[in-house]
């Protein structure tokens, strides 16, 4: 692999700059993803097509961030590197796949749970850490995202 690809993983798994936020860096990520939700969001789609536009996205967030992790591994030398948070984008996607117009009060529970979820990582978020490749780094912050998702639905379901 070359240096060019290497740096060009790196940048795109730490989200250039975001993930060497001095404090919290997963934060960090996790409101990238929450801006990149809101951009879906604010496309003037509804329904299916809505969540088709956040599919396509949670899937190509999980196939450049499973890419950019494995360049990034090779190039920190660690399994999982701090400095990547595109993980935390793909989880925070996740968090609201199928959810509209979910108003800031949403989105701050949504953003909550999710970090919650990604920091205790219950099961099988813990296990799925563990997968080489790129996968764990993607993996425990989709299952991190999944609890989140249930969670919020269920908040959701009992305030209106």
């Amino acid at each position: 692999m070359t240096d060019r690809k290497r740096g060009l993983s790196t940048w795109v798994a730490t989200c250039g700059p975001v993930g060497y936020t001095p404090i919290a860096p997963g934060s960090a990520g996790a409101l990238v993803g929450l801006v990149l939700f809101l951009g879906v969001d604010s496309l003037p789609l509804t329904g299916n097509c809505l969540l088709a536009a956040q599919t396509i996205a949670i899937l190509v967030v999980g196939i450049v961030g499973r890419w950019s992790s494995r360049g990034a591994i090779r190039n920190f030398n660690h399994m999982d590197p701090s400095p990547v948070v595109i993980d935390e984008v793909f989880g925070q996607l996740v968090t609201f796949w199928g959810i509209s117009n979910p108003g800031w009060q949403g989105l701050l529970i949504g953003f909550i749970l999710f970090r919650v979820m990604d920091i205790f990582k219950p099961f099988p978020a813990r296990r799925a850490e563990k997968l080489s490749g790129g996968w764990g780094i993607m993996l425990d912050d989709g299952v991190a995202g999944l609890y989140s998702l249930a969670m919020l639905v269920i908040i959701r379901a009992l305030v209106v």
